[in-house]
């Protein structure tokens, strides 16, 4: 594991987008696994920053997306469909093809959790997964007590999160309580894990889920199991870290 602090905000979107180019250049035809929320939006502006100064090129590039709300069409401003469009896809060369986000109105919604995770398998998994994490330490939307071992599937949505998300919603009672999501287990087969987080409100999660006990109650903690997962974190989000723990590198 390594940890990579940044001043602020602005400064760990730009160094997440970095090495995202960076691995781009590297490998062109990466498989990008991609979060929505509020902490990649930053990051987001950034690649396209990068695409329009001519420093990334994502003509290649296939993305999966980690999950959407159940009972949101894709045109729905809430939807995560019209969030990446929003902020990433409408302004980049990627081909609409090789853009993946599960269906939220899907006609049968256990076969498109099949399907999904077929799909991510068939092109030989994710590359680079990025990850945002939840106050209640979820990643994607795997609420706690996920079972580990879950592939892409249906979730009920905890109250906290859907606390949270209420921010973008006219009303709670707006937010939809389920959604399809990545599994842990599909998160943990990706070769490469960015896990970005900000604001002194994430500071307990991302502690407890770097030095705590591995547990489904923390989803995140399951992360401590992956081979090459980085943190990049502002120093609000990072404050409650002990930096003379040796079992991480801290750069």
């Amino acid at each position: 594991m390594r940890i990579i602090i940044e001043a602020n905000y602005d400064e760990m979107s730009k160094k997440v987008s970095k090495l995202i180019a960076k691995h781009i250049f590297y490998k062109p035809r990466t498989v990008l696994g991609l979060a929505t929320g509020e902490t990649p939006l930053g990051m987001y502006k950034e690649l396209v920053s990068l695409y329009d100064s001519d420093l990334i090129d994502f003509h290649d590039i296939t993305t999966f997306n980690l999950d959407e709300y159940l009972g949101l069409d894709k045109d729905n401003p809430q939807s995560y469909n019209y969030y990446m469009h929003n902020n990433l896809f409408n302004h980049i060369n990627i081909p609409k093809d090789n853009i993946n986000i599960p269906l939220g109105l899907a006609t049968d919604i256990a076969k498109e959790a099949i399907d999904y995770e077929l799909k991510i398998r068939r092109i030989g998994g994710i590359d680079l997964q990025i990850l945002g994490i939840g106050r209640n330490g979820h990643i994607g939307f795997n609420e706690p007590d996920i079972k580990f071992e879950a592939l892409t599937h249906v979730v009920k949505l905890d109250n906290q999160t859907i606390e949270d998300n209420s921010r973008f919603f006219d009303s709670m009672d707006e937010v939809p309580n389920q959604a399809i999501s990545m599994g842990i287990k599909t998160i943990m087969r990706a070769k490469k894990i960015i896990l970005m987080a900000s604001g002194i409100e994430k500071a307990d999660t991302i502690r407890d889920s770097i030095y705590g006990n591995i547990t489904p109650t923390l989803p995140a903690s399951v992360l401590q199991l992956h081979p090459n997962v980085t943190y990049i974190l502002d120093k609000a989000a990072a404050s409650k870290l002990d930096l003379h723990k040796t079992n991480i590198d801290l750069l």
